[in-house]
C-alpha cells in the first residue's frame, strides 16, 4: 500500500510565504526558502510552492526562488503559479522542481495538459483545481487564484484533464481554505470516484485528526496543509504519529 503523504504548502506573494482565509485577508508568515528547509528537516513527504498572484499579475513564478528552494530540499517538490507554456514548465523543472502545477492556463487552453504530458511525462503534470460549492450543490472551478468563476463543473473538468494527461490532482476547496474546519470530504469522494490518478486534498486542515480523517474517509493519497504547520499548531511529527496510531501507512523519519 502506498504511504500517505503530508505536504506543506508555501503560498508565495511578493517573495514571502502568506496565508489567508477563503483566498483573502493574506498575512505574512515567513521566507519561502527558510520555510522549505524547515519543513524538509521536520520530515514532510513533499512540498508544494504556489506563487498565488503570478497569474493575476501576468507573470510566471520566480525561477531563482525555485532554485534556492530546490537546493534545500531532497523530496518531491511541486511548483505552480503563472505557468502557461511547455517552455515555462521546462524552465521550472530545470530549476529543480520535480513536478509543475498548472491551473488557470490549463482551463483557458486544455491542450497545454497534453503538450506538457507528452514532453515531460504525466508524472510531472499536476492539475491544480480551486473549486467552490454553488447554490445547486455542484462545484464550480475558479481561475486566477480563485478570482474568477469559470462556470465549469468540477467533475467534468477533472475527468477531461486526466484524459488529456494530468498525472495528479491538487484539489483545493475554496470554501474550506484557511478555515481549519476539516477537509471537504464530500468533494474529495466525488472526484476520487471519477479519476484514478493520485489526489491531494487541500483546504481546511485544522488538526492532525482532520488529516487522519481525510485519509480514512476518502481515497486521497496526500494531504496538503498550511496554517496548522505555519503557525506551529501541530507538527508534522505529531501528525504522522496520529496517522500511525490510526493504522495508516506513513513514512516516519528514517524510513526508506
Amino acid at each position: 500500500m502506498l504511504k500517505k503523504r503530508i505536504i506543506p504548502c508555501l503560498d508565495v506573494k511578493d517573495g514571502r510565504v502568506v496565508k489567508g482565509v477563503n483566498f483573502v485577508n493574506l498575512s505574512d508568515v515567513g521566507d519561502p526558502v527558510q520555510a522549505a528547509k524547515a519543513y524538509y528537516e521536520a520530515g514532510c513527504d513533499e512540498l508544494v510552492f504556489l506563487d498565488i498572484t503570478a497569474t493575476h499579475e501576468g507573470r510566471q513564478t520566480t525561477l531563482e526562488m525555485v532554485r534556492q528552494v530546490a537546493e534545500q530540499v531532497f523530496i518531491p517538490f511541486t511548483v505552480g503559479g503563472g505557468i502557461s507554456s511547455v517552455d515555462q514548465m521546462n524552465q521550472m523543472l530545470k530549476a529543480g522542481a520535480d513536478k509543475v502545477a498548472i491551473n488557470s492556463a490549463a482551463l483557458l487552453d486544455p491542450s497545454l495538459i497534453s503538450a506538457c504530458a507528452e514532453k515531460f511525462g504525466s508524472q510531472c503534470v499536476v492539475l491544480a483545481v480551486d473549486a467552490k460549492k454553488e447554490a445547486d450543490h455542484s462545484w464550480h472551478v475558479y481561475l486566477a487564484g480563485g478570482r474568477k468563476d469559470t462556470g465549469r463543473d468540477l467533475l467534468d473538468w477533472v475527468q477531461e484533464a486526466v484524459q488529456l494527461g494530468a498525472g495528479e490532482i491538487l484539489l483545493t476547496s475554496m470554501d474550506k481554505d484557511g478555515t481549519k474546519s476539516g477537509f471537504d470530504l464530500a468533494m474529495l469522494q466525488e472526484v476520487a470516484q471519477l479519476v484514478s490518478v493520485p489526489l491531494i486534498a487541500s483546504g481546511g486542515a485544522g488538526s492532525s485528526q482532520d488529516v487522519v480523517e481525510v485519509f480514512e474517509q476518502t481515497p486521497a493519497t496526500g494531504a496538503l496543509a498550511a496554517s496548522i504547520f505555519h503557525y506551529g499548531q501541530v507538527s508534522i511529527a505529531e501528525t504522522k504519529e496520529a496517522m500511525k496510531k490510526a493504522g495508516l501507512e506513513v513514512r516516519i523519519n528514517g524510513d526508506t
